[in-house]
């Protein structure tokens, strides 16, 4: 039912802890699909990270590999990836982010009862868990049905982003007392990391097809596509969130060129671009 979409480059350890967290889902109707842009050595090539992929098999998890050079940009890789989903929904997972064993089922929950476009885990940045900064943490829940919404960078809804900065989520999920059977959903302008899509709704906006109008250096690229989506479809993300963030470095330290302040949002808008 669900395929889970990993790109990945230069970071065997890192992938190898997101690996076992996804071992230890209870949720197990799903395939791992990875793509390694590693440049030197393959990731599949490490033998921590051979040994989680014969874990996964072992248990009746099928993992796809593929060595997907030369680097044409995240949106080119994230398209390639999407390109070889064939389940009804795909998981978009970073390769350094570690689940708590229920995230995935409750994620798969959730997008089937509302049956908008994705939902998301935002990941929890536990450095900053003594940085508490309560001006951060404005949430907006949904009430009822997820529904489609425009959201854009120059718009208010932008500045919900602040809530999946630092461990700002992780406190209002201790602040609210949650437990995991009352997962609650809440209104985002994007999550980063984690983010269970419809394959066929994703796929209904474009995908990440916009990758050639982009320099192989960009960001955003995950942020367009959920903007898109949630425009027609809508999306939300969900709390607890049971996602947490390893906290490397970025792979994209090259920053300038930002998808959603570059490439149309709105499909009217991207209709008469294409006119």
């Amino acid at each position: 039912m669900v395929d889970v979409l990993i790109p990945t480059c230069d970071r065997p350890c890192a992938l190898a802890v997101t690996l076992a967290g996804l071992h230890a889902q209870s949720f197990r109707d799903f395939r791992v699909v990875l793509s390694d842009q590693s440049e030197l050595q393959s990731a599949f090539e490490q033998s921590e990270v051979q040994a989680l992929l014969r874990i996964l098999n072992a248990g009746g998890r099928p993992v796809a590999t593929f060595r997907h050079l030369p680097r044409r940009g995240l949106a080119e890789q994230r398209a390639f990836l999407l390109s070889q989903a064939t389940a009804p929904y795909c998981l978009f997972l970073d390769d350094d982010v570690m689940l708590e064993p229920d995230t995935l089922e409750r994620l798969y929950q959730v997008i089937r009862a509302q049956r908008c476009g994705f939902v998301g885990s935002a990941l929890h940045g536990l450095s900053f868990i003594d940085d508490v900064r309560p001006h951060q943490q404005d949430i907006e829940f949904w009430e009822g049905r997820v529904v489609p919404e425009a959201v854009s960078p120059d718009g208010p809804a932008w500045e919900r982003h602040h809530l999946h900065s630092a461990a700002n989520l992780f406190h209002v999920e201790r602040r609210l007392g949650l437990q995991k059977n009352e997962a609650r959903l809440y209104r985002v302008a994007w999550i980063g990391g984690c983010v269970l899509f419809d394959t066929e709704k994703l796929r209904a906006v474009g995908g990440f097809d916009f990758w050639p109008a982009l320099p192989c250096e960009h960001c955003g690229e995950d942020v367009l596509a959920q903007l898109r989506v949630m425009e027609r479809f809508g999306g939300c993300g969900m709390i607890p969130s049971g996602a947490y963030h390893l906290e490397l470095p970025t792979t994209v330290p090259q920053r300038e060129v930002d998808a959603p302040r570059v490439l149309p949002i709105s499909e009217c808008d991207r209709v008469a671009r294409d006119a």
